[in-house]
């Protein structure tokens, strides 16, 4: 089941729109398009545990899940909350900020429950007998985040985008490469 949507290492996990951090909202919806290819992988992962057992695919895909989601997710969280949220708050929608602030919260706490489901398929160790809670929490997981990656995209990236100057822009741009060590395309 897996195999049928990518090829040997989970291409579609890692393609995406190529964007810098010259254009930080755009870049924050390009990793909004990787989200969501990671929480398919995981509802997929599920099945493919279910019909085929936690083989080489399901180990792949789970080591694939984990590294976005402990790696650019949080950095994704961060400049959410470092530029996002404070420009909605600066515009008068501190009741947006706070709703997304608080998805934040809750997001990180149920990575943090389902997170030693992947760790243990990805070792080729998972309980048969777990799978449907397991399966449970990552269909809740994907839920709470696909809500809330719909609610930044109509409201919050246009809210906190309209007035910013090209200055602004840069700076925020600046800010989100240089936590990754990356340099801004110019």
């Amino acid at each position: 089941m897996l195999a049928r949507m990518t090829t040997a290492r989970h291409p579609l996990l890692h393609a995406g729109p190529s964007v810098g951090f010259d254009q930080p909202f755009e870049m924050l919806a390009a990793c909004h398009a990787r989200m969501e290819r990671s929480l398919d992988l995981l509802e997929r992962l599920g099945r493919h545990l279910h019909d085929q057992g936690c083989d080489a695919q399901a180990r792949s895909a789970a080591a694939d899940v984990l590294r976005y989601f402990d790696i650019a997710a949080p950095l994704h969280h961060q400049d959410e909350e470092l530029h996002l949220l404070p420009l909605l708050r600066a515009q008068g929608q501190a009741g947006l900020a706070a709703r997304l602030r608080a998805d934040h919260q809750v997001m990180e706490h149920d990575w943090a429950r389902l997170r030693p489901d992947l760790l243990a398929i990805a070792s080729g160790s998972l309980d048969a007998q777990v799978l449907a809670g397991a399966v449970a929490r990552w269909t809740q997981f994907a839920a709470l985040y696909r809500r809330h990656l719909a609610a930044e995209e109509a409201r919050a990236f246009p809210a906190a985008g309209s007035g910013l100057t090209p200055p602004q822009l840069q700076a925020m741009g600046e800010e989100m490469a240089a936590r990754r060590g990356a340099a801004p395309r110019r």
